[in-house]
């Protein structure tokens, strides 16, 4: 494994470009800006992939816990779909999300199409990029009221912390372009 796993992004016809520690770099989906986002180090990116077994059994749990604490901000709470919320949809996607991310953190590229439905759906309903510290503060409490300190240790927390925001500033880079375009 790299240095360091994580994201650059370059405008290179129009596409996010990643790459992983220097490797090479690859078009992930599309991004109309240059910047530099956030990584993760390898023993983060390790057990991150190490948890997908147990976010396989628990992420619903999980995401149920995440939402139940971030809906406390009724702002946030009314970018939802409540019948997805009732119905067990979005807990079940965005635990689906949950664990392919922790499967593919070293091939971010498998998540490119994945990545731009997100980024379709965020920019739809609003979301913004003060939006994410919010769901970060939500997910990370979650992870340890449903996995417990035992499995969910400070080391677990601090690596799914790494990975959040990697992925945020994704995200977050994604959305900006998208707005821009729509301004436009």
């Amino acid at each position: 494994m790299p240095a360091a796993c994580g994201a650059r992004a370059d405008l290179e016809e129009g596409s996010l470009i990643y790459s992983f520690g220097g490797g090479p770099a690859k078009p992930a989906f599309s991004l109309a800006r240059s910047l530099t986002m956030r990584s993760i180090s390898p023993t983060a990116a390790a057990i991150v992939k190490s948890t997908a077994p147990i976010i396989e059994r628990q992420g619903v749990a999980i995401t149920t816990a995440m939402y139940a604490r971030l809906f406390q901000d009724a702002a946030i709470k009314s970018l939802f779909d409540m019948a997805a919320q009732e119905s067990g949809e979005q807990p079940r996607r965005l635990a689906a999300a949950i664990l392919a991310y922790a499967k593919n953190i070293d091939k971010l590229e498998n998540l490119g199409p994945a990545v731009q439905r997100m980024v379709t759906r965020h920019v739809q309903t609003g979301v913004q990029a003060d939006h994410y510290p919010a769901v970060a503060a939500a997910l990370l409490p979650a992870i340890r009221d449903v996995l417990g300190d035992e499995v969910a240790t400070d080391e677990v927390l601090a690596a799914w912390g790494e990975a959040y925001w990697m992925l945020a500033d994704i995200l977050i880079a994604a959305e900006s372009a998208a707005y821009g375009q729509i301004a436009r």
